[in-house]
């Protein structure tokens, strides 16, 4: 995915057949009719006009393969679901969410085909365009990817740790005792608005790729002179697309690539900042550190160490240019930092209304059943007593 977000070639399939497009082309005539195709598209004519069959083919492989591969994810994941679903295998909101997960997976399918129409109009062969997918559309195909795996991904860890609380009845009750205690509120709270953060910072990342704005002001921490370029620089009349240029301060952030650089700049410096803060209040705050479970401490320890990763990559990338493997790896790493924060999450979060019913459910019968194994042996007892004096009776 990071790949197909960050390559210039991404429009080498000018269709969109989710059945026989599983298929590459067989003959050297379907090579051809291919490359016929890709030759009428506005990529082709202003950026690769002396593209040959054999490199076209190396581009077409990369496009075919991610969407072969999304094909893929998403029957490996529908057709379980559905296996399940019908065998009532799963509860009925266990049921809604994967149904709703395996929807996200289909309206990402469509999604991707409409960013690609975007790099396909009539419009991208006017003097002064450049041929590229819509950066809102590429943003919405990644958000919606992100928004994908992070449900599958907290779907999966919710399991886990259910099966993990039931399988230790005493560990799981002094776990959720220290979970409960309301010192522990903010604490919570700060990790979800970190995981909205870290979302945010990889749309505008999204942003970055969609307008290739990381191949300008290659230097940190300045952009150019300042820390800032200037703000005539930053809030373009060119960019606007009225007359009166009202629309300046919502199209700049968006479609100016030097505000959308210092944008991610400033999202990501605030990123690393709140995990750093969020360190140091569970370091250091005796109201989180006393009570925070140890799972939980590692957590935001784990989160550190990948922020620390994320940001050496991403000014890697920018000092030398926007390597692909270097741009991946960035890419790859922000996806990697909010896996870590939703793992955190899941450590210091309350199980839902469900899970807990069961498990209080559990720990009441846990602490009635050393009772009943007491009051059974006195029962036996006196029952052996009364036995062993009929018996001496009627021996007598």
């Amino acid at each position: 995915m990071a790949g197909k977000v960050l390559i210039v070639q991404s429009l080498s399939i000018t269709e969109w057949k989710p059945v026989t497009g599983s298929l590459p082309p067989a003959t050297e005539e379907d090579w051809e009719s291919e490359f016929n195709k890709y030759r009428s598209s506005p990529e082709f004519k202003m950026l690769n006009p002396n593209m040959t069959l054999s490199e076209f083919k190396s581009i077409y492989y990369m496009e075919w393969t991610h969407r072969l591969w999304g094909r893929f994810v998403g029957l490996s994941f529908a057709i379980p679901a559905l296996y399940f679903i019908a065998r009532r295998k799963v509860s009925g909101p266990m049921a809604l969410r994967i149904t709703g997960i395996a929807g996200l997976i289909g309206f990402q399918g469509v999604l991707g085909w409409w960013m690609v129409k975007s790099g396909l109009k009539d419009d991208l062969f006017a003097t002064g365009s450049h041929p590229r997918v819509s950066q809102y559309r590429l943003v919405a195909h990644l958000g919606t990817a992100f928004l994908c795996y992070c449900a599958m991904f907290w779907n999966g860890l919710s399991i886990l740790r259910t099966h993990k609380l039931l399988g230790n009845l005493q560990v799981a009750e002094a776990s959720l005792r220290r979970l409960r205690n309301p010192r522990l509120r903010i604490f919570r709270l700060s990790v979800g608005a970190l995981a909205v953060l870290v979302f945010i910072t990889a749309m505008s990342g999204g942003l970055v790729a969609g307008l290739d704005a990381g191949l300008i002001y290659n230097e940190f921490p300045y952009m150019g002179l300042g820390l800032t370029p200037p703000k005539s620089e930053l809030f373009s009349d060119f960019y606007s697309h009225t007359p009166d240029n009202s629309d300046i301060w919502w199209r700049n952030p968006l479609e100016n690539p030097s505000l959308v650089q210092l944008d991610h700049r400033i999202l990501a410096t605030t990123t690393f900042t709140s995990v750093m803060a969020l360190w140091a209040y569970s370091r250091f705050s005796s109201n989180v550190r006393t009570i925070l479970p140890g799972p939980a401490r590692k957590g935001v320890y784990g989160v550190v160490g990948f922020v620390f990763l994320q940001v050496v990559l991403g000014i890697s990338t920018l000092i030398y240019l926007v390597p692909l493997p270097l741009a991946s790896a960035h890419q790859a790493g922000s996806l990697a930092l909010l896996s870590y924060v939703l793992i955190l999450g899941s450590r210091s979060w309350l199980p839902n209304r469900r899970v807990s019913t069961l498990l209080a459910k559990r720990f009441a019968t846990a602490k009635m059943t050393p009772k009943r194994s007491v009051q059974s042996k006195l029962r036996m007892r006196k029952q052996n007593n009364a036995s062993e004096g009929a018996w001496k009776t009627a021996m007598v």
